[in-house]
């Protein structure tokens, strides 16, 4: 159809995920609707490109809402009836019909059988250009205000003004936005934004130098309210990373960053096993002769039993047998109540995603649009959701998105 038939127009803010799918679902929806997606850099789907060390990790095996949302820190509530409306499956369909298949991976992250992000953004790049969608690059909205008429004017940083009559906000973060000063003149509230996935430092001779060591079942929690998180967990060059301290993280976002991210963790690095059990174990190698530097539990790496070992103070030629009782406490503590001393944060290289923005309560989810200003809609992480790594916030933007483009296509 030429543009001259065109007739209502839609404006997109973000060319990223939750703004693809957005437009996409607009233009599937309604032909007879310009769409137009604004970006305010000079690349578009760049965390679709970067997640999944390059992979994309696209969505998660989890097919029951009320299971998935439990993936979410914030934004589950309101995420249950859209789960209900667009989930995994729906996306995994969405992909098949435009020759994209999916793979599941042993932990349910869902990734293009490519194993290469460029299937995804090819794909979303292909379909714009089939159903005519519009994407114009280096133009940042810095202004969002509605006109008697019931438009949109949106003021861009070029100075430009271009008028639209249903915008859907797909900006990601927020953070030093002066469109989120034009929400809160619209009667908006923007919830304070916090890093959601993140590592943490260390400055320890339990973990220095062990570089690349992982534990596969292991359990972290903080002196928070919050429960443990349970999985794999990395030892980095500054300190730790893996799922189970990314999940933490999530979490416990808000408290973390008002301790200015200087807090104490303990650490199980044997998943769930008690005292009494690891006890009993002891008491079972104190019948033989081995020497405890031997290593007992195949799932630490050798390297990490030694150096806990050493850390306790046990010399290399103790044997079991006659390791003193203080020593033995001391071992386990450092086993399965370990604490450490966090003293910063470091970005997760395939992760960069934030709580906060623009307060769910303003938001009708049947139709991701502002209970405040009618025609405005919202997808992605401009809202206060964030999901935990493994997929979940793509999937929260593909939900999103695809509710917001189906109500702007009416």
């Amino acid at each position: 159809m030429t543009s001259q038939t065109k007739q209502r127009s839609v404006a997109v803010i973000g060319g990223g995920a939750a703004g693809y799918f957005t437009a996409l679902t607009v233009a599937e929806r309604d032909p007879a609707a310009e769409v137009t997606i604004y970006e305010s850099s000079r690349r578009t789907l760049t965390k679709v490109q970067i997640s999944g060390g390059g992979r994309c990790n696209v969505t998660h095996s989890c097919f029951v809402p009320r299971q998935l949302i439990r993936h979410y820190p914030r934004g589950s509530r309101e995420l249950l009836g859209a789960f209900h409306r667009w989930q995994p499956q729906d996306t995994i369909r969405w992909f098949a019909d435009r020759s994209v298949a999916l793979k599941t991976e042993s932990d349910g992250r869902m990734f293009p059988t490519t194993d290469d992000s460029r299937t995804i953004i090819a794909c979303f790049e292909q379909q714009a250009a089939r159903l005519g969608v519009r994407l114009l690059k280096n133009l940042g909205l810095r202004g969002l205000t509605k006109e008697e008429d019931g438009r949109f004017a949106l003021e861009f940083n070029d100075g430009s003004l271009q008028r639209a009559d249903k915008v859907c906000l797909a900006t990601g973060s927020l953070k030093g936005s002066k469109l989120a000063r034009s929400l809160e003149a619209l009667g908006h509230s923007i919830e304070p934004l916090a890093p959601s996935l993140f590592a943490f430092n260390l400055s320890d001779k339990r973990t220095h130098g062990l570089s690349g060591l992982s534990v596969q079942d292991a359990s972290v929690c903080t002196d928070q309210k919050g429960s443990a998180q349970r999985g794999p967990i990395l030892i980095t060059h500054r300190g730790l990373s893996g799922p189970a301290i990314l999940r933490l993280s999530a979490w416990e976002a808000r408290a973390l960053q008002a301790d200015n991210y200087h807090f104490d963790i303990t650490i199980n690095w044997l998943g769930d096993v008690s005292e009494n059990q690891l006890r009993e174990t002891f008491n079972r190698l104190r019948k033989g002769k081995t020497l405890v530097k031997t290593k007992v539990f195949e799932q630490l790496p050798r390297r990490l039993w030694e150096r806990l070992i050493s850390c306790t103070g046990i010399p290399e030629t103790q044997k079991w047998a006659n390791l003193p009782k203080d020593k033995e406490s001391a071992l386990v503590a450092e086993l399965i109540s370990g604490r450490f001393a966090v003293c910063g944060k470091t970005t997760n290289k395939d992760e960069f995603v934030t709580c906060g923005g623009v307060r769910l309560k303003d938001v009708d989810f049947r139709r991701m649009e502002s209970k405040l200003v009618p025609s405005l809609h919202f997808a992605g992480e401009c809202l206060d959701i964030d999901g935990i790594t493994g997929g979940f916030n793509f999937q929260a933007a593909w939900t999103t998105g695809r509710i917001a483009g189906e109500a702007m296509a009416e």
